[in-house]
């Protein structure tokens, strides 16, 4: 559901807001809506930021940062967050709350953190304040398991974050393990179940006596909220979800609140962890990504998101038409790891010299990635974002309706470019201006029109995804898995596949010639695939497969007229019941 804001003294104070947010540099000028002089944009400020500011930090702070994913000696890989939990170390809830004596965070800038994350180019933050852990990162009245009552430290992290932020600029807002609670009696999946006095509780004692009043804490003691994050509903009844829902906007009526309070309620969808869709997405949306492997610090952790990944999602999401959170963990001390600012602050840097990339941008007009890199709208026009600059100096743009007015390099030289039947291409210099990402800008006659299909790039590799397939005698599914504890990974595959199974994509080719051709498939054992074109038996090949999906060559193939082409795929032998296939690909042979 979407909230908005039609009181004209609202109006008002969203028009006040908005002066003070570009000129404190939350977002620039340029920025769609957010900049626009029109009185008709009723959306709140919350709702702003979140659309149009597109990439925020979060953070996941608690007493799990204290151990570090390790406990007596041993250690514990992926979430260092769920330590406690009977899937990593199982500490007992007594032993566990007995950490926080010793918990002292002394290096915890709230400052610092704001700097690294306005040098990235994020525009709000959003910071665990209970996690499933039960420990409460700001002084509540409610219960006294928090990092100002129960550690030497007594500090309110939430509370210096907070006005750090707004000092900066930023929006600010909280994540809340509403039903998880490891160490409150009656929590959900609590060891815990009975109270001070050896009492049963029940999950209502808990939701009434501890999460909805600290929910009340959090949406009173901190002022003006970006949002309310909540996770993991677990077995919490529409009821609960309800009473949280109205609580926040009782109080923080412009908050926006995370789908994960579940029971299908929300102001927005939050995606899968460490999920990016293929295609758009409509409605508003976001992704969340990690710069280690889990969300909560952990030091023996050493996989870290290059500034050429966090770069690679953020304009993957919002070309999808979405909005980008990525998580940092303090350690012990409250410290940000060196690895993972400094990629923040490299991408950073990226960020602040294409501003129009990024903040108010839209979705790619064509609905997915390009086999050269992706495509963003803003204020009219059309953003190229090239990953793989072309070798023979021509960037090819399928299926573009408008006429072009200009384009040039960002920034600098105008562009040539021609037509060719369904195609624009558009001549440039030998060198990419950047080393990951360049960026083109084009104006065109607005709104941006796009033939959507399955174009072959005549320079480049085509992945073809099975959401774009005509699929016969199988079934569509997405699959998501661990390839470490807390590490997700995500598929659009099809299964169920028999010997009748038929892939079919219809493609556009731009240029006749030879094309190998592969597959990304996982299963057990040896499997016979066939490619046919048009009707006929192109390629086929035997491969074993393993347990991980993979890319498989199957063999060149030859298409001998530019136009539209039938290209299916089919398994003539194999084990089909462990067969899961996700994508075909075509590479041009040069």
């Amino acid at each position: 559901m979407r909230h908005f804001v039609t009181e004209k003294s609202k109006i008002m104070k969203t028009k006040t807001l908005l002066f003070f947010i570009i000129a404190a540099g939350v977002l620039p000028y340029g920025c769609g809506s957010a900049n626009s002089t029109d009185t008709s944009d009723e959306r709140s400020v919350q709702e702003i930021m979140f659309d149009d500011g597109n990439y925020a930090m979060f953070i996941h702070f608690g007493l799990y940062s204290k151990l570090e994913g390790e406990w007596k000696g041993k250690t514990y890989y992926g979430n260092a967050e769920w330590i406690m939990n009977e899937n990593q170390a199982g500490i007992p809830a007594e032993e566990y709350m007995a950490e926080a004596a010793t918990f002292d965070p002394d290096e915890f800038d709230a400052e610092e953190i704001v700097s690294i994350a306005k040098d990235a180019g994020m525009k709000y933050i959003i910071i665990t304040s209970k996690h499933h852990e039960g420990f409460a990162m700001f002084d509540s009245d409610v219960c006294d398991f928090n990092i100002a009552d129960a550690t030497p430290f007594h500090r309110d992290v939430i509370g210096e974050l907070a006005d750090a932020c707004r000092r900066n600029g930023l929006g600010i807002g909280f994540y809340y393990s509403q039903f998880q609670d490891w160490t409150a009696p009656g929590g959900g999946c609590s060891e815990v179940d009975t109270d001070a006095e050896g009492h049963k509780v029940s999950f209502d004692d808990y939701f009434y006596g501890k999460c909805l009043p600290q929910v009340e804490e959090l949406t009173t003691k901190y002022g003006e909220l970006e949002l309310i994050w909540f996770d993991t509903p677990g077995d919490m009844s529409e009821k609960h979800s309800r009473e949280l829902y109205e609580a926040v906007k009782k109080n923080q009526p412009d908050a926006l609140i995370s789908s994960r309070i579940g029971n299908g309620i929300g102001d927005y969808e939050t995606m899968g962890d460490m999920e990016v869709p293929l295609l758009n997405i409509e409605g508003r949306w976001e992704g969340i990504d990690v710069t280690q492997v889990g969300w909560g610090y952990s030091k023996l952790d050493n996989k870290w998101k290059t500034s050429e990944y966090i770069l690679k999602t953020l304009i993957s999401i919002i070309a999808r038409g979405g909005t980008f959170m990525l998580n940092v963990g303090p350690d012990s001390h409250g410290r940000i790891a060196e690895q993972a600012a400094d990629a923040l602050r490299c991408a950073g840097e990226w960020v602040h010299r294409y501003p129009e990339v990024i903040y108010g941008a839209g979705a790619s007009p064509w609905g997915r990635a390009l086999p050269w890199g992706d495509a963003v709208t803003n204020d009219g026009k059309l953003y190229l974002v090239v990953f793989d600059w072309p070798a023979d100096g021509v960037l090819w743009l399928p299926g573009l309706k408008n006429d072009i007015k200009s384009a040039r390099l960002y920034g600098g030289k105008k562009l040539k470019f021609f037509s060719d039947g369904e195609w624009t291409g558009l001549r440039l210099p030998a060198g990419a201006p950047e080393k990951v990402a360049s960026v083109i800008e084009i104006t065109v006659e607005d709104p941006v029109d796009v033939e959507r299909k399955n174009y072959v790039d005549p320079q480049t590799v085509t992945t073809l995804p099975v959401l774009l397939a005509d699929i016969r005698n199988a079934e569509l599914r997405k699959s998501q898995w661990m390839e470490a504890f807390g590490e997700w990974k995500f598929k659009d595959n099809v299964y169920k596949i028999t010997g009748d199974t038929r892939l079919t994509w219809t493609v556009d080719v731009k240029e006749p010639g030879f094309y190998e051709i592969a597959s990304e498939y996982t299963g057990a054992g040896s499997y016979e695939l066939a490619v046919e074109i048009d009707g006929k038996d192109a390629v086929r090949f035997s491969l074993t497969s393993g347990n991980r999906y993979e890319l498989f060559p199957i063999g060149w193939a030859r298409i001998t007229e530019p136009g539209p082409h039938d290209i299916t795929l089919k398994v003539l032998s194999g084990d089909f019941e462990n067969l899961s296939i996700s994508s075909l690909s075509l590479t041009p042979v040069s």
